[in-house]
């Protein structure tokens, strides 16, 4: 019964699936000399699977490239930490939609475990630290069920709308039930959500990595010639090739792939001269980022009788849910996340401060000598990181079409490509690998 809990539980969360923006370690072979101002084929800015899966096809077509890569590791999004000796993704860390998800294929050629999602150890609900009736819980299931069903039936041909005004119907008190599931799989309010771009996206099963997604993709990354710390700061795209300008110097390349998030294109970090086109600008205005964020909570000698794998969600307050993993993968952490403007405010807190709320959370649920056994804290914040400024993408109402105006080609020679232009396969870095390779595609079309 506990087992098939979960399973409905995370069905109620489902954005198909609890998409966990994305992130990885450093692949060894990477290299992190300073850039030289000399003349190149293809740049590709940003080593995440998106920048990793356009480099690897431009290989394979016989194009130099090479890839410039802010962070001192592999993977951006993607990213598996073992900061705390556990380890765990803190970014994507479901293989979605794995019948063609493009890291199906990947970890069987690397001979890399990807199994189906594990239910786990049971998934109990909790209102304010106390356990949730059956009959709150049996209001919840239905309100966060209408989701789908309103998707299903609603006719977004003619007008967008957001996910709230979708289920506004529903009433004062089951209207914000339905709506902050939202808030656990896509990351952000569900006033801010395209009815019509959620509608489109994927569907399918999930596969999970036991050694680490973000180990998966770093892997991956393995022999390119991938230049780390070397965050870019503008480029330039009015002469015949493209000169893009970092700390250690200028690069001249023929064409340019840029796989920074939106969220890093929409704070300006990137100078562009010219600016970008008004249609281009026009698309990123239409896509802000959700705000999904994990905090992992290392956990020392007592596990309190609790099953590996099992799930604590505190939902108390609509706005404010929490759900922990609890020992996942037989290891001594706690991973929570949690989304929207919720998570929004953690991650400015810092550290410390959400350390000392998840204790308080868990305090509550499991009993107050859990305080004893809490260790240190990760908390990897999306939301404040400068290379990603959120989780990942999405499509404010009305703007469902930004998608694919952002990976539109930029004068031949520049293309924005990553998660925020995968249409369906959006918010996954499963998304991000096909329009990583979808753009390299282009680019090897130019003329040597």
């Amino acid at each position: 019964m506990q087992c098939k809990m979960r399973r409905e539980a995370h069905a109620m969360l489902d954005r198909r699936k609890l998409l966990i923006g994305s992130a990885a370690v450093a692949a060894a072979s990477a290299s992190s000399g300073r850039a030289q101002a000399r003349d190149h084929d293809v740049v590709v800015i940003g080593a995440g699977a998106a920048g990793i899966a356009a480099a690897r096809q431009l290989q394979a077509a016989g194009r130099a490239v090479i890839v410039l890569e802010g962070r001192d590791r592999l993977g951006g999004r993607t990213f598996t930490d073992s900061s705390l000796g556990p380890s765990y993704d803190a970014g994507a860390m479901f293989i979605h939609w794995a019948e063609r998800n493009p890291w199906t294929t990947i970890a069987q050629e690397l001979g890399i475990a990807t199994p189906n999602e594990s239910w786990g150890g049971g998934f109990q609900l909790f209102q304010n630290g106390q356990p949730m009736s059956q009959g709150d819980r049996q209001r919840r299931r239905g309100a966060f069920g209408q989701i789908d069903r309103r998707l299903e039936t609603a006719d977004l041909k003619t007008r967008d709308q957001s996910i709230a005004d979708l289920l506004s119907d529903l009433g004062p008190e089951l209207a914000p039930i339905a709506s902050s599931g939202l808030l656990l799989s896509i990351g952000e309010e569900a006033s801010r959500i395209s009815a019509r771009d959620y509608q489109r996206l994927w569907a399918g099963e999930d596969y999970v990595v036991p050694s680490g997604y973000g180990n998966l993709v770093a892997r991956y990354g393995a022999g390119l010639d991938i230049r780390l710390n070397q965050t870019v700061t503008a480029i330039r795209w009015d002469g015949p090739g493209v000169a893009i300008t970092t700390a250690a110097g200028t690069l001249n390349a023929r064409a340019c792939i840029v796989t920074v998030p939106v969220g890093v294109l929409k704070a300006g970090a990137i100078r562009f001269t010219p600016a970008l086109p008004t249609r281009t600008q026009g698309a990123l205005s239409g896509i802000g980022m959700g705000a999904l964020t994990k905090i992992a909570l290392k956990v020392d000698g007592n596990r309190f009788g609790i099953a590996p794998g099992t799930s604590y969600f505190e939902a108390g307050a609509n706005g404010r849910l929490m759900n922990f993993d609890l020992f996942p993968g037989d290891q001594d952490l706690i991973v929570g996340f949690c989304g929207g403007d919720y998570a929004r405010e953690l991650s400015h807190s810092g550290p410390e401060a959400a350390r000392a709320h998840v204790v308080d959370l868990l305090a509550n649920m499991i009993g107050p000598e859990f305080r004893k056994a809490a260790g240190p804290v990760s908390f990897p914040a999306w939301w404040t990181d400068p290379f990603a400024r959120g989780s990942y993408s999405v499509c404010l109402p009305g703007h469902a079409g930004a998608r694919d105006i952002l990976a539109e080609p930029i004068a031949g020679r520049l293309w924005l490509a990553g998660e925020a232009t995968a249409g369906g396969g959006a918010m996954t870095a499963g998304g991000a690998t096909l329009a990583g390779r979808m753009a390299a595609a282009a680019v090897a079309r130019l003329k040597a």
